[in-house]
């Protein structure tokens, strides 16, 4: 990775870091800090592990450390232990922990006594489908969330130093209430984990051919239902009271849908009958354009900032690549791509996004260049 000029500056100064917990968080973690010369050493309970994000760039592996910020790259259900051996061992450290869930965490710390000003709970919003040192990057940072969890306690300059781990890895930095952080991604984390789970389960028991006809709508609704069931099982816990609170609202909306579906589909064909079903349908519908709008794309900017450009490109070894690189050459700058395959055919969709000013030219470009532009 090439460090960017403000993830050097943050990382300017920092004392060395001490990450326990070597999986895709904590490595990727290490990594970034790394690729900005930070010092970085590594812990886990599994030696199999901490060798492998040792053997991957992420840190070193030395029993005679000194670090000025411990991080927790743990489990939610074992990082309070954690924390507090980690405030023990090092008394003049400041300790942050990655974990999800933000309350819960801090509840069984408090039981614990233990003064905890120099400890402050922060949550980098990145991760992937893969979970493991080997699924770690040195970028998986760059450009997400990271936010600081400061309770009443908390030493301001405990919070000052985990901010300037979090930009030094790429990160932007906000900062919430472990109350507000939580009920935050019950919103736009947990709750669509719960939401991918239940629509991809409906596929178990489908034909094959059936399943054969699944789209990109379909691949992007469940992209997330290969999760690790452990680990989530331990993420909803901890936050359970938002979560249910959020799918409480879900399922009103839920039963609405389907009563209206139940209407239409009474064996009624007289438009006039079942009043005001399609009008469910269509606020349900509209109401998911109103959030989804929401949603910032690249550089905050909403998804509707951008046109995208389809290009039919042929499945075989280089296209891809052969596309993004006339694009570049036509000084267009991509800001998001989506590869969309059909059943059984030899070519797929790429749908380019670019800024709506792009959109023509380009398009002109490459059809020039012998694309073919789907309308």
């Amino acid at each position: 990775m090439t460090a960017s000029i403000e993830a050097k500056g943050a990382a300017a100064g920092l004392p060395p870091v001490h990450v326990i917990g070597t999986g895709l968080i904590g490595a990727s973690v290490g990594l970034a800090l790394r690729a900005v010369d930070v010092d970085v050493t590594l812990a886990d309970q599994s030696e199999t592990s901490v060798a492998l994000a040792r053997d991957l760039g992420a840190g070193r592996i030395t029993g005679d450390i000194a670090p000025g910020l411990v991080v927790i790259a743990a489990p939610p259900d074992v990082a309070p232990r954690l924390i507090l051996e980690a405030l023990q061992s090092w008394p003049e450290a400041v300790v942050t922990d990655v974990t999800s869930v933000k309350q819960a965490v801090l509840a069984d710390l408090v039981r614990s006594g233990v003064p905890l000003d120099r400890y402050v709970g922060s949550h980098p919003m990145a991760g992937r489908e893969r979970s493991g040192a080997i699924s770690a990057r040195a970028d998986l940072f760059e450009g997400r969330a990271w936010v600081l969890c400061p309770h009443e306690h908390t030493d301001g300059r405990a919070t000052d130093l985990v901010g300037r781990l979090a930009r030094a890895t790429g990160a932007a930095v906000s900062t919430l209430s472990p109350h507000d952080h939580d009920a935050a991604v019950a919103a736009v984390s947990h709750v669509p984990q719960i939401a991918a789970s239940l629509v991809a389960a409906r596929l178990e028991h489908l034909s094959e051919q059936a399943v054969g006809l699944a789209g990109q709508g379909v691949r992007d609704v469940t992209r997330i239902a290969a999760s690790d069931p452990g680990l989530w099982t331990q993420i909803l816990s901890g936050n359970a009271p938002a979560v249910a609170a959020i799918l409480r609202e879900v399922s009103t909306d839920l039963d609405r849908v389907v009563a209206a579906l139940e209407a239409l589909g009474s064996g009624v064909d007289d438009v006039a009958d079942a009043p005001g079903a399609r009008a469910v349908l269509a606020r349900s519908i509209a109401d998911g354009n109103a959030g989804h709008a929401r949603i910032p794309g690249k550089h905050g900017a909403p998804p509707a900032a951008y046109a995208v450009v389809r290009v039919v490109v042929d499945d075989r070894p280089g296209e891809i690549a052969r596309l993004l690189t006339e694009i570049g050459e036509e000084g267009v700058n991509l800001e998001d791509l989506r590869l969309d395959h059909g059943l059984g055919l030899p070519f797929g969709l790429a749908e380019v996004s670019v800024l709506p000013t792009s959109a023509g030219p380009l398009t002109e470009a490459l059809q020039a260049r012998g694309w073919q532009i789907q309308s």
